[in-house]
Order: structure tokens, then C-alpha cells, then sequence
């Protein structure tokens, strides 16, 4: 039997590309990293394990405790964190949402072919920089009230449909429908909604992105057909989140938790996990915020997707952007705590993913921190063009590799609470990667090599996102894939990129 050792801390293989951290005795359930030997040496290279140790210890955890394979160290929580508690007797914690509250992807369709876009590099991703405001600070596309907000913060993508911003299909093709039916204005405090209120249509800074790719392979043609994917199409793919909202209402509740659960917090493995007692007062009124802040997130992303299908139809010369084909394929979401029904086994000591024993279902708080849904075929929540096949998952690699789409697999339900990765994952830090990279050597290298426009708020921001930062992404996608919890669709590769 395979064994790992990383600073104190010991795993074993238990199946391929699954690794058992070694119980400790401070664990209320395992705690899993799915990973290849090449991707667990980095995810041991920082606090990652020692996080995802302390997960497995909160109270009402489920199990097991999970890291996706693009996981390193993050806010209490690791980057590709997942994990459930239930939610009667468990907790909901907004240090295991983080800061970002649905930071997320969407991934938009066209009808044009990488020969439309040769040569126009250059012209469309200034036109795309121009169109959507990116970096700190405010400003976006909507330009609009505090009642604009209060209602984006209520109905989701339904107001961006009532104000012309999107299409029914729109709202079809998004996680949950684009609305989160539990937001409560009233938990989101006045400081947060000043700060979403001037970035309503903005990617924001750090890693989100507008890219647009080319589709270079295609790995099961009839689940690309029923995604409306094909080999050269092009496609847009939109990386941003909720904004300083979200990060308000983050640091709201973390003061909240302090002053009114001290007890509770003194009681977590680290008090960067604050939680709060799942049928406490704050936990509602967090689940309310938090439900409030996806919702700023999807309207985010959908009225980035306006400026980017007018700035398209100005750039090639098109009646509309419906006559090329802009469709979206799907919106899914990161860094989020939702209330989902699980088939789980009852142990001695409360609830569990795996067992022989009779299955209950069990209403959970399940919390993916840089982790994203992949539900499978036949789930009553994937939009019903694509519930046959399963839900779309889209995965972005670095600006300087590709990025996949997969689909919900099989297996996922039963081993990882209907999830897989989000990314690639980071190698190295932000101060070490503006240490060790150049922005303007980054621009010129991928556009001379590898024909990349990148453009962005400053050098700085392109250092920090650096090719090199990051880990293979096909090395994740093979673990999502060999374990049966996201099947590979499609890939596709960079032909322009805005940074924030």
C-alpha cells in the first residue's frame, strides 16, 4: 500500500488517486485528498493538509473531509476544499465560503470558428477591455441605484431578465436558475451594499478573467453536441465573483461570529473557521446573506455577458449578438454553502458518504471553497437540456494553457457530495510569483509563442497570473476523471485574455 509523508503528516493510497490523511485523534471524520502522486507533492508544499486536517475536526462534519487535486492553502478552508455538515446538528461556516462568495464561471458559445478571429486579436481584446471595467475599485457595466441592487440582490439573473440584460435561456442555463430564493436583504449590511452598488458588471482583480478560446479537442462527441460544443469554435469564458459585496458581507459575519458565538468559535480546530451552529440565529442570517450575495455574483457575470455579446457583434460586424450564435452554455458557481439533500449512511457518531448500512437522506450544508457542483446525468437540479448527459462543469487552466469542460460524473454523488476541482490551482503565491515573473516579459512571451493577446489593469496582475504560477491542469482533470466524478468533454486553449 502506497504511503506519502509531508511534514508531519501521513497519507495513505486507499484506492488510486485517493489518500487517507492519518487520523489523529482531533478528527470528527476522515479526511481525503484526491490527487496524483505528482499533485499531493505540491499540495504538501503549505498548509493544505493541516487546513483540510482541521475541516475533518468541525462539529456535525459528514464524511469525509474532502481536497479536490487543484487544492492548496487558502482561508480556513483550502482552495478545493469540500465539505458537508449537517444541518440540524452541524454548522455553517463563512470561513469555509471565504471572501469571494460565488466567485464562478460561466462559458459562452458562438458560431464562430478560430479562422473568424485570427487576425482580429489584437482589436477584440482592446474592444473587450474598453467594454468591461476590471481591476480594484469601482465601477461596471449597470450604472445603476441601490434599488438596481437591492432588486439584483433579491431576484438574481430573473431582474437582469426584466431589465434586458439576459434571455430566458439564460436563466435555464444557470446554476440554481440564477436565484438563490433564501437571499435576505435584510442581513446584508449598508457598508456591503455601498460596495456592490458601483461594481454591478465588473470582473474585479486577483484571478478572474475574460477569455476567449478556441475548442482544440473534443473527447465525447455526443455530450459536446449536447453542450452545443464543436472542434475550432470559438468560445468566451467569464471568471469573477460577488465583489467587495461579498467580501463585506464575509467580514461582517466573522466580526458577528466572534461577539456572539465566542464559545463556539474557541471550540474550532482554528478560528479562521468560524462558523455558526447550524439553527442559531446568525447562521440563518448568514445563509441569508451569503444566498443574497450569489445572487450579485450571477447578475455580475450576466451583465458582463451583455458587454461582451454587444462588444462581439460591434467587432465582427454583426446585426445582434444573437446571429453569432452567443448562447450560454452554463454558469457554475465556487465558494459557496447550500442546503442540498444527500443520500448518506448513519454511523455511531453521525453521518457518512460511504457504509454498507441503511442510506437516509439528509439535508446538509455542503460548502465548496474553490470547488465546483458536478452533478450527474438523470440529477433533478441539472437545466433539463442537460440533465441526459449530466452537467456541465468548466474547468480554466492558466491564461497560458487550456481549460476543459466536463460533465458530471457518475461516481460524484457518492464520493465527494457531487464535486470536483475548479481549476488548476495555484503553485506559488501572488508576492512570490511578481518575484519570480515579469508582467510585460509574460504579454510578450505568450503572444510571440503561443499567440495570446493578454491585456490588463497593470503588469503587476499578469505576473501574478502567470502560466507558471499554476498547476497542469490535465493532471486534474485526470484525477476528476479517473475517479468518475467529471467526465472530460471538451478542452479548449486561450486566443485572448482581459485580467483584472
Amino acid at each position: 500500500m502506497s504511503t506519502f509523508d509531508a511534514d508531519g503528516h501521513r497519507l495513505t493510497e486507499v484506492e488510486p488517486d485517493v489518500w487517507a490523511l492519518a487520523d489523529t485523534g482531533d478528527e470528527s471524520v476522515p479526511a481525503r485528498v484526491l490527487a496524483n502522486r505528482s499533485l499531493l507533492a505540491q499540495i504538501s508544499t503549505d498548509n493544505t493538509l493541516t487546513q483540510l486536517r482541521n475541516v475533518a475536526g468541525m462539529p456535525g462534519a459528514v464524511a469525509p473531509a474532502l481536497c479536490m487535486p487543484d487544492g492548496h492553502q487558502g482561508y480556513g478552508f483550502p482552495v478545493g476544499g469540500v465539505a458537508a455538515f449537517d444541518a440540524e446538528d452541524g454548522c455553517i461556516s463563512p470561513g469555509g465560503v471565504g471572501f469571494d462568495i460565488n466567485c464562478g464561471v460561466r462559458m459562452l458559445t458562438t458560431t464562430l470558428t478560430y479562422d473568424d478571429v485570427k487576425g482580429r486579436e489584437a482589436a477584440l481584446v482592446d474592444a473587450l477591455y474598453d467594454a468591461v471595467p476590471c481591476g480594484l475599485g469601482g465601477g461596471g457595466v449597470h450604472d445603476g441605484t441601490h434599488a438596481d441592487l437591492d432588486a439584483a440582490l433579491e431576484r438574481g439573473i430573473d431582474w437582469c431578465v426584466e431589465e434586458g440584460y439576459a434571455v430566458p435561456a439564460d436563466r435555464r442555463h444557470c446554476e440554481d436558475e440564477g436565484q438563490r430564493l433564501d437571499a435576505d436583504l435584510d442581513a446584508v449590511s449598508k457598508k456591503a451594499r455601498d460596495r456592490g452598488a458601483s461594481q454591478m458588471g465588473s470582473l474585479g482583480s486577483g484571478n478572474h478573467f475574460l477569455e476567449v478560446q478556441r475548442v482544440t479537442d473534443v473527447y465525447d462527441d455526443d455530450t459536446a453536441a449536447a453542450f452545443g460544443l464543436a472542434e475550432d469554435q470559438v468560445v468566451v469564458l467569464i471568471h469573477c465573483g460577488s465583489r467587495g459585496l461579498g467580501h463585506q458581507i464575509c467580514s461582517d459575519y466573522l466580526r458577528r461570529i466572534e461577539q456572539e458565538h465566542p464559545d463556539f468559535l474557541a471550540s474550532l480546530p482554528n478560528k479562521d473557521l468560524a462558523a455558526a451552529p447550524a439553527g442559531s440565529e446568525l447562521a440563518a442570517s448568514y445563509y441569508g446573506a451569503m444566498c443574497a450575495a450569489i445572487n450579485f455574483a450571477w447578475v455580475n457575470r450576466q451583465l458582463i455577458t451583455h458587454a461582451v455579446r454587444e462588444t462581439f457583434a460591434d467587432v465582427f460586424d454583426a446585426p445582434d449578438w444573437e446571429a453569432l450564435g452567443m448562447d450560454l452554455l452554463y454558469d457554475v458557481s465556487h465558494n459557496i454553502a447550500k442546503r442540498e439533500t444527500h443520500a448518506v449512511v448513519e454511523t455511531e457518531d453521525g453521518y457518512s458518504l460511504a457504509g454498507d448500512g441503511e442510506r437516509v437522506e439528509r439535508e446538509l450544508f455542503v460548502h465548496r471553497k474553490g470547488a465546483t457542483r458536478a452533478f450527474p446525468a438523470g440529477h433533478p437540479e441539472v437545466p433539463a437540456a442537460y440533465r441526459e448527459v449530466g452537467q456541465p462543469v468548466i474547468i480554466p487552466g492558466s491564461m497560458g494553457a487550456g481549460s476543459y469542460v466536463l460533465r458530471g460524473g457518475s461516481q460524484s454523488l457518492g464520493r465527494t457530495f457531487g464535486s470536483t476541482a475548479h481549476g488548476a490551482g495555484r503553485l506559488m503565491s501572488r508576492t512570490q510569483a511578481k518575484d519570480e515573473y515579469q508582467g510585460g516579459d509574460v504579454q510578450d512571451a505568450l503572444e510571440a509563442d503561443d499567440d495570446i493577446h493578454v491585456k490588463a489593469a497593470s503588469g503587476a496582475t499578469i505576473a501574478e497570473e502567470a502560466p507558471g504560477v499554476y498547476k497542469d491542469i490535465d493532471d486534474v482533470v485526470d484525477v476528476s476523471d479517473g475517479l468518475g466524478v467529471g467526465d472530460p468533454v471538451v478542452r479548449t486553449y486561450p486566443v485572448c485574455n482581459v485580467k483584472g
